[in-house]
């Protein structure tokens, strides 16, 4: 009944009061009809005591309120007599209610741990803010092409974004930053001077000698293998030789004009770093526009954004540079040394280590503590301009670094209180990051070489600024990248930048590269790891192409639901343990080499239980087929190696033309292929062997060259498959190297 007991009581004890069954019920029934009992009932003690008063249903049909009443209440009583719960054994004369019911035990889903630097251990990841990530990672300094150690940081970095934002359902601000003031950028001011000197001098008869002397000088160092200032440019002996041989003809200018136009702008070309090494030391300290030190980072800032693009890598939600954010630098600065951590000195402004270190709820070198006092590695953090003698002086310790840096004539300055000046490298990220972020964020990420003095110097300002123990909640650190197991460097020849790898393989190989190691684990770029995701990417796509000539073979509605048979029912099970697995994978620090293998397993059990079908001439069940590649397809999205829309497998033809071009020409190459199928079947009836000829023609050699594979199998339909151009012409390549006999050369017989 609806109300209360408060309610109900005076006019249930009214009725209970009446002594005859009979009239006890009619009144009970007048009641009634007044009240809902049925919809939004509650049940109260006056509707206890006045059901178990009675001995059964009324018999009258006419009393219909009493009757429905008294079911109800029987439903959830067990009887007039019952007395134990509503689930409790029934009464003899009352309805049997429900059992009781409880959930199944279940299993204890798998959290997301990451490795976590600040604890060198996989934490659990607890976000600050629900669902909301905040992530913070050091980005480029972009004085120089793009190489293959900042795609191993983009690569790596927007995997964990992809799969988190998919998988996980995080909402992630994702920020990022460029370095566009640091002292290697103040260094490569000497473009300008190249530059603007570089037609002036090739114009100009008066500057012959400068140039003699000036190129001499620099063409012995590049002739010489063992001279360090000439490692790196690498030009040829017999053009710098061509060069300096009319040089050292003291007064012959006729000779030497005639060789500007030839050898010299060879020279010139190749020996730029080291001449322009010259004019900065001769002309450097005339600079006094910033926007000198501008021009560079914009060129090279524009190219990153480019590469990654073509690598797929998602763009940030902000970027900052760090020269858009002086005035902020500054009051970060002014911050800490008011907070007690800084101090001037001669015009430069540094972070006292030792104040930090033995304050209160602080603690200087959290990454790596047994690094602090490595003063090698602390200079190198300074930069080359910031470790001569007189500015090691400034410091009150040597663990101390610089938050502002004096400027000398010629290098980047901006007003401040100290004087005219430029951030110090590790301030950059901490102010930038600090003014948008706050006091604290989720994850802050890097390279692994940036962890001392770098990121545990911004760990240390950072708190001392907020007056904080927990500016990073999770540090994650990328690991190193060797080529072909050695460090990558100018000097050794094997810098790689990432528009040369493109050159050599696909966004979407080196995605898989990638992917197949773990992320915080070096990773050796070189042949044998690519040809590893050669093959992962050529093993995947054949199921996918199987699966979709599957899929087009022709059949009514019901055909797509078939009877299941032990196999199928055995290949479901791998199915969702696998699924189960690549899941575990990716809860455990976002292991996608785990996770890659454990749909490799997949695949294969697909192929054997396919293999095993045709080999008994039976239809392999498309339903379930269809279901494993859409997942994996699905999984691939989220790791980011499927660029764009592709409704099951890798994309056909250039980007944005995969749908159009596959489901235009694939109905006509079905039909050319069931013509020649049937052209065939005629030629081997009437044995005419140039028919079947043509036929392996047009299969071996016409349709490769348009990016199309057919597969003829005995007793069964021919695949069909769009597959890369350049990929098929390997493929014919190595079919014909491998029928050649051995010992002989094509083309001899």
């Amino acid at each position: 009944m609806a109300g209360s007991t408060e309610d109900q009581a005076p006019d249930y004890r009214s009725i209970l009061s009446i002594s005859d069954e009979a009239a006890r019920v009619r009144a009970l029934d007048q009641h009634l009809s007044t009240r809902s009992y049925v919809q939004g009932f509650s049940l109260s003690q006056a509707d206890v005591d006045a059901f178990r008063q009675l001995s059964g249903p009324p018999a009258d049909a006419q009393l219909f309120h009493v009757a429905r009443w008294f079911r109800h209440v029987d439903a959830i009583l067990g009887g007039p007599q019952a007395t134990g719960p509503p689930c409790g054994p029934p009464a003899s004369r009352g309805r049997r209610a429900q059992p009781q019911w409880a959930p199944p035990a279940g299993s204890e889903p798998c959290q997301l741990r990451l490795y976590n630097s600040l604890t060198r251990t996989k934490d659990v990841f607890v976000p600050q803010d629900g669902k909301r990530v905040t992530w913070y990672c050091c980005g480029p300094t972009v004085y120089d092409a793009s190489h293959m150690g900042h795609a191993s940081d983009g690569l790596s970095f927007n995997a964990i974004n992809f799969i988190c934002f998919s998988f996980y359902n995080f909402s992630w601000f994702w920020y990022n930053s460029v370095y566009t003031v640091v002292d290697r950028l103040a260094e490569r001011r000497y473009d300008f001077f190249f530059n603007r000197y570089r037609p002036f001098q090739l114009s100009t008869a008066s500057c012959r000698d400068q140039i003699r002397a000036t190129v001499a000088t620099y063409a012995a160092a590049l002739l010489d293998p063992f001279n360090p200032r000439g490692q790196g440019l690498n030009p040829r002996p017999r053009d710098a030789r061509r060069v300096c041989e009319p040089l050292s003809h003291g007064g012959n200018a006729s000779l030497l004009t005639s060789n500007l136009d030839g050898g010299l702008q060879v020279l010139l070309a190749e020996a730029k770093d080291l001449l322009s090494d010259w004019l900065d030391s001769t002309h450097g300290s005339e600079v006094t526009d910033n926007s000198i030190f501008s021009q560079l980072p914009k060129f090279w800032e524009a190219e990153f954004h480019k590469d990654m693009e073509a690598l797929n890598v998602l763009p940030p939600d902000v970027l900052t540079r760090v020269s858009e954010y002086v005035p902020e630098i500054v009051d970060f600065v002014q911050k800490i040394m008011d907070n007690g951590y800084g101090y001037a000195s001669n015009g430069s402004v540094y972070f006292d280590t030792v104040k930090f270190a033995n304050s209160e709820g602080h603690c200087y070198g959290k990454l790596v503590p047994e690094a602090v006092g490595d003063q090698r590695a602390l200079q190198e953090g300074e930069g080359d301009l910031s470790i001569s003698a007189e500015r090691l002086s400034e410091k009150r310790s040597p663990n101390d670094f610089a938050l502002w840096k004096a400027s000398k004539p010629g290098e980047p300055s901006w007003p401040c209180p100290w004087g005219r000046g430029r951030p110090g490298w590790h301030i950059e990220c901490s102010a930038m990051a600090g003014t948008l972020l706050g006091a604290s964020m989720d994850i802050h990420g890097g390279g692994f070489d940036l962890r001392f003095p770098h990121h545990d110097n911004e760990l240390a300002q950072s708190e001392a600024y907020f007056e904080n123990d927990c500016w990073v909640r999770y540090f994650l650190h990328t690991g190193h990248l060797t080529i072909a197991g050695c460090k990558m460097s100018k000097s050794l020849k094997n810098f790689i930048t990432i528009k040369d790898a493109l050159k050599k393989h696909s966004a979407r190989q080196l995605r898989l590269a990638f992917l197949m190691h773990a992320w915080k684990d070096t990773l050796d770029y070189s042949s044998n790891t690519m040809e590893s995701a050669l093959q992962y990417e050529r093993f995947l796509n054949e199921f996918f192409l199987n699966v979709k000539d599957l899929l087009r073979a022709p059949g009514d509605v019901t055909g797509q639901f078939e009877k299941w048979e032990r196999e199928e029912t055995e290949l479901n099970k791998c199915f969702y343990d696998k699924k189960a697995a690549v899941h575990e994978a990716l809860c455990d620090n976002v292991d996608t080499r785990t996770a890659l293998e454990e749909m490799r397993a997949l695949v294969s059990q697909c192929n054997l239980y396919t293999a095993a079908r045709k080999a008994a001439r039976r239809r392999p069940n498309r339903a379930l087929l269809a279901s494993v590649a859409n997942y994996l397809t699905h999984m691939l999205k989220i790791f980011g190696a499927i660029e764009e829309e592709s409704p099951l497998g890798f994309p056909v033809g250039a980007p944005g033309t995969s749908l159009s071009l596959e489901s235009t020409v694939m109905p006509y190459l079905q039909v050319l292929s069931e013509f020649r199928e049937g052209v065939r079947s005629i030629a081997r009836e009437h044995r005419v062997p140039e028919v079947l000829q043509l036929s392996d023609a047009l299969r071996d050699d016409i349709l490769p060259e348009l990016g199309v594979r057919l597969e003829d199998h005995e007793g069964l339909p021919t695949v069909v498959k769009l597959v890369d151009r350049d990929t098929l012409l390997r493929e014919r390549e190595e079919k014909k190297r491998v029928s050649q006999p051995e010992g002989t050369w094509p083309g001899v017989c």
